[in-house]
């Protein structure tokens, strides 16, 4: 049994990406070589050059953070989370053990109308013995005003 939302694994991989450290430091030993002598001067340049490492790498960082549209990706979580509950109330059973049913929101969301909608969901649970017709109605209800999840676009600095 699964729900493809057509974005969870992506949301997934944002989730992770973002949710790192804090940023390193990285000192430099002057170019002088010997650790002797000048002891302000090359420290001073050392310290310089590790604040210019690290904003390079926040600039980098930030050229690749990709921006996810939070609340409709929280929708998408609810509306799995319900799916999945409404699945095992039909098969009477729980999730491990319900058949192998994919029901793709952003499939549903391309559908040209509530008709078309409703025959792939129908279609989807042939083979459930209880009736599916009210699921299929509070399915059709709850997506209504969804937008498809769209490849994450990268956020400009």
């Amino acid at each position: 049994m699964s729900v493809a939302t057509g974005g969870s694994e992506a949301a997934a991989a944002a989730a992770a990406a973002g949710g790192g450290g804090g940023s390193r430091v990285f000192f430099q030993s002057p170019r002088g070589g010997g650790g002797g002598g000048s002891g302000g001067s090359s420290r001073e340049d050392s310290v310089s050059a590790a604040v210019v490492q690290v904003q390079q790498r926040r600039h980098q960082q930030g050229k690749v953070t990709v921006k996810y549209d939070r609340k409709e990706l929280r929708k998408r979580l609810v509306l799995e989370e319900w799916i999945v509950e409404q699945l095992g109330q039909l098969y009477g059973c729980e999730e491990e053990e319900m058949p192998d049913v994919e029901i793709d929101i952003d499939d549903l969301l391309d559908a040209a109308n509530e008709e078309e909608r409703a025959l792939k969901l129908q279609e989807t649970l042939v083979d459930c013995y209880k009736p599916t017709e009210e699921f299929i109605k509070e399915l059709l209800t709850r997506i209504r005003g969804m937008r498809k999840l769209s490849p994450p676009q990268k956020k400009s600095i």
